[in-house]
C-alpha cells in the first residue's frame, strides 16, 4: 500500500527537550507497528532514527529523521525531531508542514526550557498534540506535578485520558479512564501484547474522580454530555472520544497519556490516541496561498490530488554531494519525471525521482498525492521554505521564522586540497540548515561560520571532515551581536551619476527611529498618492534598505530594532532622478551615513538557562551566576534538587558546563535558549568604538 486514503493519513512530529525520550518513543513505534523487528536502544548508538555517526555517538538526535508506517487502519508519517535548542529549526520546519504532533514530557524533569520552546513553536503553527508523560517508570516521577506544570507553564488544558498502575519502579501498566479498563504490557515479547482487564478495586474512587474532571473538559465541545454530566448519566467512551477528538483539533485541549518506552509500557494506547485525535490533511486548516507577482488572490489550497499542484519544500539534506529534497504536498499529484514551477526562485524544476523516506533508508515512489510526506532527488534550485506549484497554475506559501545564529568560529582550510574543497563544501552544508550562515571577513580574510551555538558548529567541523574531507583550523566561538542607534536622526540623500550617456538619479527624504528591544527592522514608505512610488520601485527601495541593515556601521553586525521612515521620494524622470538603479544608492549610502550620526552601540545575546543541581550545592551555583552578572529569575525544589531559573550574556557561558560540574561534583546539568538582544557591557561597547 503506497498509497493510503488520505482520511487515513496523520502527519505527525515528536517534538521534546532534550532527553525526554523521543528517539526512544519513535523506535517503539516503529517496532509496534512491524516497521522494524529488533528495537536499537539510543544509548547504545543503534536506534533507527539516529542514522548519523555523529548522533550514534553522542546519543542525541541533531536532525529531524522521517519514517512510514501503518497501525490498524491509519498510515503515520512521522517525523521525529531534534530536541537541543542547537537544531531548533529542524523542529520549526518540521511543525510548518505536519498536521498533529506527540510532546513528551520526562515524569521526573518536567516542563522544560526546550518544552516551552517547541510548545510555543506548535502554538504558531496552530498544530494540535496529544502528550505522552514518559519515564513513568524513573524514581520521582510525578505526572501529576508535570500536569501542574503544562497548565501554568505553557498555559495549556491537559486532560488527563489515563492513570498509572503502580508507581516508578512498580510501573507496570495504564487505566484507560474512557474505557475504564486496565492496559498492562506483557514482558516476555517486549510489551509487543496488551493485556486487558478490569478496573483493580483500590483504584475505583480515584479512577471514578479523575474521569469526572475528563468529562467535564469534553463537555465544553459536546452540549450533550453536558447535560448527561450535570443529570448523573454515564456518558460512553466513543461519544468522550469524539468530544476530545474536536477540542484536540481546536487546539483548546490536550489529551494526556502515561507510558515507559525504554520498559515497552503505553506505546500502543499512544498510537491509538494519535489515530483518534490527530487530524487527518481532511481536518487540517487549509493552507493559504498567493500569486506569485502582487501577492493578491488569495487562495484556500484544499487537500484534492486532483487539484493543481501545491507543494513545500521544507527540508533539504546533503546525500554524498546531491540534493535530498523532503516535500509536503498539498494539493495535486506530483510524479516521477514531473516538471514543476519554484514560485519562491522563479525557475523551473524537474523531480527525477521520489522516495518515501524510512530514515535513511529509501522505498521508491512513482507519484505522490495531496496529504503524503515524500522526498526528490535531483531538484537542483529549491531551498527549505519554497513552493512548488503547478505551471500552469502559480501559488506561493508563506514560509517558516527562521532564528538568526547567534554563535561565530573563524576557520582556515589546514591545506592546499581542503582549501580548494572548503567552500563547496560549506556551500551543500548551508543548502541543509538556513541557520547556518558563512561569509569572509573583510579585515583578516578569514571563513566565518555562524550558528545557533556551539555544538551546532562542533557538529559542522566534524561533518566537514567525516563527509567533505576537509579539515581545518578554529577558533574561539565568538559572540554574534547586533548594533542599534541610541537617538533619532533625520536625514536627506541625494543621488546623481552618468553611465554611459544615461543620468541615473535618485533621492530620498528618512529618518532613522530606535525602537524597543526585539523589534527588529521595520521599514515605511510614503503612502499617500502626492508621494507614493511606483511598485516596482518600492521593491527596490526596500530591498536596499533591508540589504545595507545587515551590515551596521560600527563593525558589520546587523541593524535592529529601528524603523527606517522614508517620507518623501521626488520621482523627476526627464531629469533621471527616481530611476531603479539611483534609488537605491541613494537608499544604501545615505542609511549608511545617518546610521553613524546616530550614535550606534551594540547588542549583545542573552540566554534563558535552566539549571537543575542538588539543593546543597545550589548556593555555590547561584554564586557563580553572579559573577557572570546573571540575573536569577527563580527557584523550585523538584525532590532533591533545585531548579534554578536564570538569564545570562551567552558571552559568559562558553565553557559554563565544566564550571558547573566542579562546582556541583558533577551532578549538575543545564540547558539554555536564546532570549534576547540586551545592551552589551560598558568594556564590550568600548572596544567596538561604541557609545
Amino acid at each position: 500500500m503506497t498509497t493510503p486514503p488520505i482520511q487515513a493519513i496523520r502527519n505527525i512530529g515528536i517534538i521534546s527537550h532534550i532527553d525526554a525520550g523521543k528517539t526512544t518513543v519513535s523506535e517503539r513505534i516503529l517496532f509496534y507497528t512491524g516497521e522494524i523487528h529488533k528495537t536499537g536502544e539510543v544509548h547504545e548508538g543503534l536506534a533507527t532514527m539516529d542514522w548519523m555517526e555523529q548522533e550514534q555517538e553522542r546519543g542525541i538526535t541533531i536532525t529531524a529523521t522521517a519514517t512510514s508506517c501503518r497501525w490498524k487502519s491509519w498510515w503515520f508519517n512521522l517525523i521525529d525531531t531534534p530536541g537541543h535548542i542547537d537544531f531548533t529549526i529542524e523542529v520549526e520546519r518540521s511543525l510548518r508542514v505536519l498536521d498533529g504532533a506527540v510532546t513528551i514530557f520526562s515524569a521526573v524533569e518536567g516542563v522544560q526550557p526546550q518544552s516551552e520552546s517547541v510548545w510555543r513553536q506548535a502554538d504558531r503553527y496552530k498544530v494540535p498534540r496529544v502528550c505522552l508523560i514518559n519515564k513513568m517508570d524513573r524514581i520521582g516521577a510525578d505526572f501529576r506535578a508535570v500536569v501542574a506544570q503544562m497548565a501554568e507553564l505553557l498555559r495549556a488544558q491537559p486532560v488527563l485520558t489515563q492513570l498509572p498502575l503502580g508507581v516508578e519502579g512498580a510501573f507496570r501498566g495504564v487505566v484507560d479512564l474512557l474505557t475504564r479498563r486496565s492496559l498492562t504490557f506483557n514482558e516476555t515479547d517486549q510489551g509487543s501484547t496488551v493485556l486487558e482487564g478490569p478496573l483493580p478495586d483500590n483504584m475505583i474512587e480515584e479512577v471514578r474522580t479523575a474521569r469526572e474532571q475528563l468529562v467535564e473538559a469534553a463537555a465544553d465541545f459536546d452540549d450533550t454530555i453536558m447535560t448527561d454530566f450535570l443529570t448523573g448519566r454515564d456518558v460512553q467512551a466513543d461519544r468522550l472520544q469524539a468530544a476530545l477528538r474536536r477540542g484536540t483539533l481546536e487546539c483548546r485541549l490536550f489529551p494526556v497519556l502515561l507510558g515507559a518506552a525504554l520498559r515497552n509500557k503505553g506505546i500502543q494506547p499512544l498510537l491509538d490516541a494519535i489515530g483518534a485525535y490527530l487530524p487527518s490533511p481532511l481536518d487540517s486548516t487549509p493552507m493559504i496561498a498567493r500569486h506569485p507577482d502582487d501577492g493578491s488572490d488569495a487562495e484556500e489550497i484544499a487537500p484534492d490530488p486532483g487539484a493543481p499542484l501545491c507543494a513545500m519544500a521544507f527540508k533539504v539534506q546533503s546525500d554524498e554531494g546531491r540534493k535530498l529534497t523532503y516535500l509536503r504536498i498539498y494539493a495535486g499529484t506530483l510524479h516521477a519525471g514531473d516538471e514543476v514551477w519554484n514560485s519562491t526562485r522563479r525557475c523551473r524544476e524537474r523531480i527525477p525521482r521520489l522516495f518515501r523516506m524510512h530514515a535513511h533508508r529509501r522505498e521508491g515512489l512513482d507519484e505522490a498525492r495531496a496529504g503524503d510526506i515524500v522526498a526528490a532527488a535531483g531538484v537542483r534550485e529549491a531551498l527549505t521554505g519554497d513552493t512548488l506549484c503547478a505551471p500552469q497554475h502559480p501559488l506561493l506559501l508563506s514560509g517558516l521564522s527562521v532564528p538568526e545564529p547567534v554563535v561565530s568560529l573563524a576557520v582556515e582550510p589546514r591545506g592546499a586540497s581542503d582549501r580548494e574543497k572548503l567552500l563547496a563544501a560549506l556551500e551543500k552544508l548551508q543548502w541543509e540548515d538556513p541557520t547556518f550562515r558563512v561569509r569572509e571577513d573583510p579585515e583578516t580574510g578569514q571563513t566565518i561560520l555562524s550558528g545557533m551555538g556551539e555544538l551546532h558548529l562542533e557538529i559542522v567541523i566534524d561533518r566537514l571532515v567525516r563527509e567533505f574531507d576537509v579539515r581545518v583550523k578554529t577558533g574561539r566561538p565568538q559572540v554574534v551581536y547586533r548594533e542599534t542607534l541610541t537617538r533619532p536622526v533625520e536625514h536627506r540623500e541625494p543621488f546623481r551619476c552618468e553611465l554611459e550617456g544615461k543620468v541615473l538619479g535618485g533621492e530620498l527624504t528618512f529618518s532613522l527611529t530606535p525602537l524597543f528591544r526585539g523589534a527588529g527592522l521595520r521599514v515605511s514608505l510614503p503612502v499617500d498618492s502626492d508621494n507614493a512610488l511606483p511598485p516596482e520601485l518600492t521593491t527596490v527601495l526596500t530591498s536596499s534598505i533591508e540589504q545595507v541593515c545587515t551590515s551596521g556601521p560600527l563593525a558589520g553586525y546587523p541593524l535592529v530594532d529601528l524603523e527606517v521612515n522614508v517620507s518623501s521620494s521626488p520621482l523627476q524622470p526627464g531629469a533621471g532622478t527616481g530611476t531603479d538603479l539611483g534609488l537605491s544608492a541613494a537608499a544604501r549610502r545615505g542609511v549608511a551615513r545617518a546610521a553613524r550620526e546616530g550614535n550606534p552601540t551594540l547588542l549583545e545575546p542573552v540566554m534563558a538557562l535552566e539549571l537543575l543541581v542538588p539543593a546543597e550545592y545550589a548556593g555555590r551555583v547561584i554564586g557563580s551566576l553572579q559573577q557572570k552578572n546573571g540575573k536569577v529569575e527563580g527557584m523550585q525544589v523538584r525532590g532533591e534538587m533545585e531548579v534554578i531559573r536564570a538569564r545570562v550574556a551567552l558571552s559568559e557561558m562558553f565553557g559554563y558546563m565544566t564550571d558547573l560540574r566542579s562546582a556541583t561534583k558533577g551532578r549538575g546539568t543545564f540547558t539554555m535558549e536564546f532570549s534576547h538582544f540586551d545592551l552589551a557591557p560598558a568594556d564590550v561597547r568600548q572596544r567596538f568604538g561604541a557609545t
